[in-house]
């Protein structure tokens, strides 16, 4: 697993051992980047369950300004904080061993970018999706990335946010939603 392109290109990224987390590979996450490339620069990102923090990452070394990188899980923060400083963006990062619930109702940001792609079965993903744009922590034209199993239908949400494209890879799926300004 590396950088695919940016300030960080081709650096190789730690991955935990075991199948507790699921990184998305390199043919989707090149998809994806090229779906969202123009909307990254300047962005404040939230890389919400950030697993190995790969997609944060990527989102930095592209331009972001800024990325909050969330897990839960004691060992993958570990892994995402070697991941950053592996990659040189520790001064654009900041690390949260939090629930994704405890982050977002404390959370005081306005997003621009936000990964969301938890355990396909835990069921977070719709939780996370529904708290995020109820707390309303998405800015004008700001993105909200999930991904998904590719069979797995994502709602509709109320207005200003607003269901975008959903991009196909294999069994995954990418949906996007943006909030208007």
């Amino acid at each position: 697993m590396r950088v695919i392109t940016g300030l960080a290109k081709g650096r190789r990224l730690e991955e935990l051992p075991g199948l507790d987390t699921r990184p998305t590979t390199a043919r989707v996450k090149e998809g994806l980047f090229s779906a969202i490339q123009f909307d990254i620069e300047g962005r404040r990102v939230l890389d919400l369950f950030a697993g190995t923090g790969q997609l944060g990452i990527e989102a930095l070394s592209r331009g972001a300004a800024f990325c909050d990188f969330v897990d839960s899980a004691p060992a993958a923060l570990k892994i995402v904080q070697r991941n950053i400083k592996t990659c040189g963006v520790e001064d654009r990062s900041a690390c949260h061993g939090k629930d994704f619930t405890a982050f977002l109702t404390k959370s005081r940001e306005k997003y621009g970018l936000i990964f969301l792609d938890p355990p396909y079965a835990s069921g977070n993903l719709e939780r996370a999706l529904e708290l995020t744009t109820t707390i309303d922590i998405v800015v004008g034209n700001g993105i909200i990335v999930c991904e998904s199993p590719a069979d797995h239908t994502l709602p509709d949400l109320p207005a200003p946010y607003e269901k975008g494209k959903e991009y196909r890879y294999g069994k995954i799926k990418f949906t996007l939603y943006r909030r208007r300004a």
